[in-house]
């Protein structure tokens, strides 16, 4: 079986009086392709936020190889090997689309404490697996926003993560993008573990290996597509409802 990649024990994030996050333990084993879902509101976005340190925890630990990385910074986190897209896209709107790659990729060679890189070459391999080699030159903020949404993808690989983390991926995409986003993230499982928020139920079941189901900052349910399909208890919470 493989090793444990990501965990968290007793994690919790409130805001006030909303329990954003409450009391989960959660585990994610290399190699893997999890999905979580849940309806608006779950935690979901919350959750992922903890793990890539863009939300302070408010109780809890996370661990990430075995480390303890409760505390430590976002861009430490990158550093380890962590790579989060965001719900929202988060790239540089002036910039063109290369230079957001390129940017990515000087992450990288900063984790990889002065490994050599060539850059134009990381940058074409990750633009050319998002189906966006073409526009290397157009400026970012001026492409379709499922466009933006793949570039984001593309910066993430750029920095070849031990852990991908996808917020909504497919959020914008056409009915082709997303086929070939379902196509794209199986070839990354293979180097990498992938965590992905979604709520495209097809895309859910095609790719996750594991699903987990959040509910009121709580998980609801673990298990394999068919066992969470089969679930009463996900059907009356989310999946009877869900569009």
């Amino acid at each position: 079986m493989a090793d444990v990649i990501l965990a968290t024990q007793g994690l919790k994030r409130y805001f006030g009086g909303l329990r954003a996050v409450d009391g989960i333990d959660f585990s994610l084993r290399e190699g893997e392709i999890r999905a979580i879902i849940g309806p608006n509101g779950a935690g979901k976005t919350t959750f992922v936020s903890l793990l890539s340190g863009r939300t302070p925890v408010t109780d809890g630990t996370i661990s990430f190889r075995g480390e303890d990385i409760t505390r430590m910074p976002a861009f430490r986190r990158v550093r380890r090997g962590i790579a989060y897209t965001f719900q929202i896209t988060n790239i540089y709107q002036k910039l063109t689309v290369a230079e957001n790659v390129r940017i990515a990729a000087l992450g990288r060679a900063q984790r990889e404490r002065g490994g050599k890189l060539d850059f134009e070459r990381e940058t074409a391999n990750a633009l050319e697996a998002v189906g966006l080699g073409s526009r290397a030159d157009e400026r970012a903020g001026e492409m379709a926003y499922g466009h933006q949404r793949l570039l984001e993808v593309a910066m993430g690989l750029a920095l070849q993560p031990q852990l991908l983390i996808l917020d909504e991926p497919t959020q914008g995409l056409s009915d082709s993008e997303i086929a070939d986003f379902c196509t794209l993230v199986k070839r990354i499982s293979a180097t990498s573990t992938i965590l992905l928020i979604e709520h495209n139920m097809d895309v859910v079941m095609t790719l996750a290996d594991r699903i987990t189901v959040l509910d009121r900052g709580r998980i609801l349910a673990e298990g394999t597509p068919a066992e969470i399909s089969a679930n009463g208890g996900v059907q009356a919470a989310y999946l009877g409802t869900a569009a």
